[in-house]
C-alpha cells in the first residue's frame, strides 16, 4: 500500500486500516474500550485527582498505581523507546459466534514477539479474553526511527488486525 506521496504506506499512514462495512458489520472481535480505559489513559498521561473529577462520574473513582499508557486497550500497539523488553497487555470480546482464534504475528525487524496465549477461545458473544504481547529488542538499528509488524487473530474468517509500531531507546536518543 502506497501513502498520499506513493511511498511505502506504514501504520502511521493507515492506522488500523481501512474500514470494509461489509466486514465491519461481522468483526468477529473487538477491542471494547471502557470508562474506565479512558480515565486509566488520563492517569498515565499525568492526570491529578482534582482533573480526574472533570471526566469522571464517580467521585470515588482514583488513578491504579501501575497505570499504563503501554496498556491502554487500543488495537495498535505502540513502544516507544524499547530496549530489553515490555510486554503489554490487550482484551478482546466476541462480537460473533462462538470460535477458536489462533494469533499470527509479523515480527518488527530487529524485535522478537511472542503473544501469551496464541490461541483464544470463545464459547459466547459478548465473552472476553486477555492476551499479552511482550517485545524484546534484538539490536534495533539507531538508522532506523520506527519499525513497524503486526498481529492478526483470526478464526478462518475474521481476521483482526493489530499494527505493532516500535522504536528503540537508543534512537529516541539520536532523534532528541
Amino acid at each position: 500500500m502506497k501513502n498520499a506521496s506513493f511511498i511505502e504506506a506504514t501504520p502511521f499512514s493507515y492506522g488500523a486500516g481501512h474500514i470494509r462495512p461489509n466486514h465491519a458489520m461481522d468483526p468477529g472481535l473487538i477491542y471494547d474500550l471502557t470508562v474506565n480505559d479512558y480515565l486509566d489513559f488520563l492517569c498515565a498521561i499525568g492526570y491529578n485527582k482534582t482533573m480526574m473529577q472533570l471526566f469522571s462520574e464517580s467521585p470515588n473513582y482514583k488513578c491504579p498505581k501501575s497505570a499504563s499508557l503501554l496498556d491502554f486497550n487500543y488495537p495498535s500497539i505502540a513502544v516507544p523507546e524499547l530496549s530489553g523488553s515490555v510486554t503489554v497487555t490487550r482484551r478482546v470480546k466476541n462480537v460473533g459466534s462462538p470460535g477458536t482464534y489462533a494469533v499470527r504475528i509479523h515480527k518488527p525487524l530487529g524485535v522478537s514477539v511472542t503473544v501469551e496465549p496464541n490461541i483464544l477461545k470463545f464459547k459466547n458473544i459478548g465473552e472476553e479474553k486477555s492476551f499479552k504481547v511482550t517485545l524484546k529488542a534484538k539490536g534495533l538499528s539507531v538508522t532506523k526511527d520506527y519499525v513497524f509488524g503486526g498481529l492478526i487473530w483470526s478464526d478462518g474468517k475474521h481476521y483482526v488486525r493489530s499494527p505493532i509500531v516500535v522504536s528503540s531507546a537508543a534512537a529516541a536518543a539520536v532523534y532528541t
